[in-house]
């Protein structure tokens, strides 16, 4: 049996999983904790998080391209400055990206609970089980689902995002600049976690067909796509419903929905909230199950996290990730869940 994972994914497939591994905690859960930061200024701290990211997006295409292997920024840094700093960063983003599902799948609680009161962790885990069941299932199926999951939560965000720009209110922005430069600044560092899983696709590139074409075309569609769409929703929800409506609820969207979209567009938003979310953890168990995958071929990580199945899946790899993300989201707050992601990964 070879070694290496076959090639599954085409452009939209690259595509969907850049965009999934930022469209959900990022606009669902994270605003109503950056306007706390930052006030109206949080559209700003979006865009300027984008634009932090854009470099990175840019030099992990050109990586990929070049070495299209499973293992990402681990493999990049080993290769240029040896085994230690590679396992180093290996690690780092791993837990990064881990730490993100978690974060995917402990806040879309809020919006679950909108539809049936239940309890958000043990809600969390069952979903987590059946993201790495359908991950161990094979890349294909995980990228079906992705795909599907994604056209569904970013035609409903353009609905969202033409509809609610005539019910914007301009006073809703003043004073823009409510909690000073050191609050923008602050509330980037937070909401930068949306932008990092354009960089993760990058770590499934074995398994992506015609990399020098797919691999820099999805993932640099995906980071222009999220730098105006982010910035757009968070003007939407500021503008209709102003930042005590937003500090005063977890389920932002949902709330700001409600105001020019009726009952209806309420239980629309909280529906592709949950989709969202949970298409951003199949994305990070994707490509965080990569990394102990291509360490284990180098002989930095156990040899039983390099076997690949019939499936020509990772299957001891996606295990142990999947172990850690339960515990994740067994014991560690919401808040601190999006602090780690983004500090492992800076």
């Amino acid at each position: 049996m070879t070694d290496r994972l076959e090639p599954k994914l085409g452009l939209y497939g690259v595509f969907a999983v850049s965009v999934g591994a930022m469209i959900g905690s990022g606009i669902f859960v994270l605003p109503a904790l950056a306007v706390k930061i930052a006030g109206p200024a949080v559209v700003l701290a979006y865009f300027i998080a984008g634009l932090i990211i854009f470099p990175a997006a840019f030099s992990k295409s050109e990586m990929a391209t070049a070495m299209p292997e499973s293992g990402g920024v681990y493999l990049y840094i080993d290769r240029a400055m040896g085994p230690l700093m590679g396992t180093i960063a290996g690690f780092g983003v791993w837990f990064s990206m881990i730490f993100k599902s978690a974060f995917a799948l402990v806040g879309l609680g809020a919006y679950l609970r909108l539809f049936e009161h239940l309890p958000e962790r043990p809600v969390a885990a069952a979903l987590a089980v059946i993201i790495i069941l359908i991950n161990i299932a094979g890349a294909t199926t995980t990228a079906r689902f992705q795909s599907f999951l994604i056209a569904l939560v970013l035609g409903v965000l353009a609905i969202f995002v033409m509809t609610g720009a005539s019910s914007v209110d301009a006073t809703n922005f003043d004073p823009f600049f409510s909690k000073g430069i050191k609050g923008l600044l602050s509330a980037t560092g937070l909401v930068f976690v949306s932008f990092i899983g354009v960089t993760k696709v990058a770590s499934v590139a074995e398994e992506v067909r015609r990399p020098e074409r797919n691999l820099p075309a999805g993932i640099l569609l995906s980071v222009a796509l999220m730098i105006i769409l982010y910035p757009l929703l968070t003007w939407v929800m500021v503008g209709t419903t102003g930042v005590e409506g937003l500090t005063g609820t977890v389920t932002q969207m949902t709330t700001s929905a409600e105001q020019f979209m009726g009952t209806l567009g309420f239980d629309v938003i909280a529906a592709v909230a949950i989709i969202a979310l949970v298409s951003m953890a199949n994305a990070g168990v994707l490509a965080s199950s990569r990394y102990p995958f291509a360490m284990a071929r180098q002989a930095l990580a156990p040899p039983f996290l390099s076997r690949i199945s019939s499936r020509s899946t990772p299957v001891a790899s996606i295990l142990l990730t999947g172990a850690v993300l339960l515990v994740l989201i067994a014991f560690v707050p919401i808040l601190e869940l999006a602090k780690l992601a983004s500090a492992f990964q800076l």
